[in-house]
């Protein structure tokens, strides 16, 4: 199995005839997906997606994919092809469209109706070209035709892309329920015919590569739902994300079942259920939907809430209900469904929200405790299986931290794929298909690109360790004024300390050796301000270490006179 190297260099030119494949998101994370093919000087991009960020990442948003490698290039892109509705494939598009608002998306009609409401908050109004399955579309020289794939939300495509270098195909997000609630199975058919075409380079999800056997069906929740609706005494609140169609289905029919109403509670869910059930993807009763305001008439036992945060967002209506920061107060004997994943990296957010919730007396039921969750992507057993039916020339495992795409690797290696044929790669790898073999050649830019409100790519890596630092050990100021004659200090030095867990009378401690410091500099001919405040900052350094074995932000200021 070929792999990255962390000496890698920038790619050579493609060789005529070649096929470049460069995955600038979701190759060692999950999230944030995004794969570039080029061939003959054009680019087609699959999903442009957003990755959610962690604990270590304060004050950002989002994180976008970078789009430094292809932004002198946006004129040569002949489309971006959109697998499904999921924010972590779709959450880039406005940022892209941002730089070049008429690159045609493509993709099915509730995936391109997602987007649309999307970009029209972005003042954005996109061309696009719905497709369905079975559907072929020539994108400049990428003659591609979508196959139908089942995941956890409706209209889920794969795309397989055919050049003179060869065919591609790229699963998306999929896995083989074999009942799903809207009878749209993975078109297993389908991806038989492409493997006697003969697939030359095959990108598959990785995400569930680890799990064993076969993802249970998505049907298999309804049972467990109506058990805890049943048992419910007061409100029942479900949070899941804002695209689970298919989830928040289920959740509607036992509504309905146990004499319940419902209310969609935040505006992604609000905006995305409404989507889908003016489309004909989500079946509501008359009368069963309600606005969140009509609440307060109704009996508890009467109410759903339907909101997003099951994965400890600090801004969603879960997490705000836990911490006691929304109109929506938990009492005593509600009920909280979690029904969704755990994402990796949000475990401590979201058992933070779920003990919170408990305090106030809520019955909280999770994938822990209950299976009220099926994943949405392919197990191993799925994965072997569809190995065996495509059978392809080369392999590439997408879509998973490092863990899922080796076990990915090594899955398509037992179903007989040549080792050396098999490319593990990451973010900004460029994998070059040549000659029917794949391998990497060379790498790109694809670091984090961060969202903060409304400032995009202006967080670095810089300013966010000055935010952990801040919000991990406090910030010292110093003030000192300088006879610019003599070296003296004339007034000072004033010291202030926020969030360092150090009293301020401390600081007379240390605010002698700030004046020996500043006086021996004056000697040795040191008047410069700059290197006064690097002096002050070491000087008031030291002593917090040596003092208290901390490490906090100084900020010294040195003036003049």
């Amino acid at each position: 199995m070929s792999h990255p190297h962390p000496e890698l260099g920038s790619p050579p030119k493609l060789p005529k005839g070649g096929l470049r494949v460069t995955p600038l998101g979701g190759l060692g994370e999950i999230g944030r997906n995004m794969t570039v093919f080029e061939y003959d000087g054009r680019l087609l991009i699959v999903d442009c997606g957003v990755l959610f960020p962690e604990e270590e990442q304060p004050g950002v948003d989002l994180i976008l994919p970078d789009f430094t490698s292809i932004r002198d290039r946006l004129d040569d892109i002949d489309g971006i092809v959109l697998t499904h509705g999921h924010e972590d494939h779709i959450g880039g598009v406005p940022y892209l469209l941002r730089e070049k608002a008429d690159i045609p998306l493509i993709g099915s009609k509730l995936t391109l109706a997602l987007i649309e409401a999307k970009l029209q908050e972005h003042r954005i109004r996109p061309y696009t070209l719905e497709v369905v399955e079975g559907d072929r579309e020539r994108l400049g020289p990428f003659d591609c035709e979508f196959i139908a794939v089942n995941h956890s939300i409706p209209d889920a495509l794969a795309v397989a892309i055919r050049t003179p270098a060869g065919m591609a195909v790229h699963t998306g997000d999929f896995k083989m329920d074999q009942l799903p609630l809207d009878r749209r199975l993975t078109d297993l058919p389908a991806f038989a015919k492409l493997g006697e075409e003969g697939i030359d380079l095959l990108l598959v999800d990785s995400t569930n590569a680890e799990v064993p056997g076969f993802v249970p069906p998505e049907r298999d929740i309804s049972g467990v739902l109506r058990q805890v609706f049943a048992g419910a005494q007061k409100r029942i609140i479900v949070a899941s994300f804002a695209s689970h169609v298919h989830r928040i289905q289920q959740i509607l029919d036992a509504a309905h079942e146990y004499g319940r109403r419902v209310a969609f509670v935040g505006r992604s869910m609000v905006r995305n259920m409404g989507i889908a059930r003016d489309l004909g993807y989500l079946r509501v009763p008359a009368g069963l939907v309600v606005d969140v305001k009509t609440l307060d008439d109704l009996p508890d036992d009467e109410v759903v809430l339907v909101c997003t945060g099951s994965q400890g967002e600090p801004m969603a209506a879960l997490s705000r209900m836990a911490n006691r920061d929304h109109q929506i107060r938990i009492v005593q004997g509600d009920t909280v469904i979690l029904a969704s994943s755990l994402i990796p990296g949000n475990e401590n957010a979201v058992y933070r929200v779920i003990n919170g919730l408990t305090r106030w007396g809520a019955n909280v039921v999770h994938k822990g405790n209950a299976r009220v969750h099926v994943s949405g992507h392919a197990s191993a057993g799925e994965l072997l299986y569809f190995y065996n039916i495509c059978k392809p020339k080369n392999l590439m495992p997408v879509h998973g931290e490092w863990r899922h795409l080796r076990a990915n690797a090594e899955l398509g290696a037992l179903t007989g794929i040549p080792k050396d044929h098999i490319v593990i790669a990451e973010d900004g790898v460029v994998v070059d298909l040549v000659d029917g073999k794949a391998k990497i050649v060379g790498k790109v830019q694809a670091g984090y690109v961060y969202v903060d409100g409304l400032s995009v790519g202006d967080v670095t890596e810089a300013s966010l360790k000055d935010r952990r630092i801040l919000g991990d050990e406090g910030i010292i100021s110093v003030f000192v004024v300088v006879d610019s004659t003599t070296g003296k200090v004339v007034s000072g030095p004033q010291i202030q300390a926020r969030g360092s867990g150090i009293e301020d009378a401390a600081f007379n401690a240390v605010a002698p050796k700030i004046e020996e410091a500043i006086a021996k500099a004056a000697a040795d001919g040191v008047a410069e301000p700059h290197q006064l405040q690097q002096l002050v900052r070491r000087t008031v350094g030291k002593w917090v270490s040596d003092s208290y074995r901390r490490r906090p932000m100084i900020l010294p200021v040195v003036v003049e006179v």
